[in-house]
């Protein structure tokens, strides 16, 4: 058998030893009494101990499917951000595409006006070295007839 000693009273003396007196003082108390203490303690908080108990492991649960929504969310907010941003690719490659289409219209035109360019220029050279040929067989005509203007000195016979 086990024996408690509870203090009643407060015995401290300024000149008295700590231990003195300390045994005298306090009340033996029985193990059956005690063990009949606790057990109507623990019966009459164990219930709500366990149902508090419950209600958090079903929080605690309901937390974590809780939390996996809210990844399952974010991940799809990600998703949509980056559909957004292949969406913006998108539009900016159509953007450049027509820049270079625009782009290659624009060399196109002006290789053809160049060529037009270049033929005229041919042209116009064929041209100039005709009227140059022209006007070198004019002089020489000129020149031909010049000679046979010329006054010849009679043959005498």
């Amino acid at each position: 058998m086990k024996v408690y000693f509870f203090p009643l009273t407060s015995t401290c003396s300024s000149d008295a030893s700590p231990d003195e007196g300390v045994v005298e003082d306090l009340p033996i108390i029985d193990e059956k009494a005690v063990e009949q203490l606790t057990e109507g303690l623990i019966s009459h908080y164990l219930p709500d101990l366990q149902r508090s108990k419950s209600a958090l492991r079903e929080l605690t649960q309901n937390q974590v499917v809780l939390l996996e929504t809210l990844e399952q969310e974010i991940t799809k907010f990600k998703e949509c951000n980056y559909i957004l941003d292949v969406d913006a690719l998108f539009s900016e490659a159509k953007h450049y595409h027509s820049k270079l289409v625009s782009i290659r219209n624009e060399m196109m035109m002006l290789h053809e006006k160049t060529s037009k360019l270049k033929k005229r220029a041919l042209k116009l050279q064929q041209k100039r070295q005709k009227e140059e040929l022209e006007q070198e067989q004019q002089r020489e005509k000129e020149l031909e007839r010049e000679k046979q203007l010329t006054a010849k000195p009679a043959r005498r016979t």
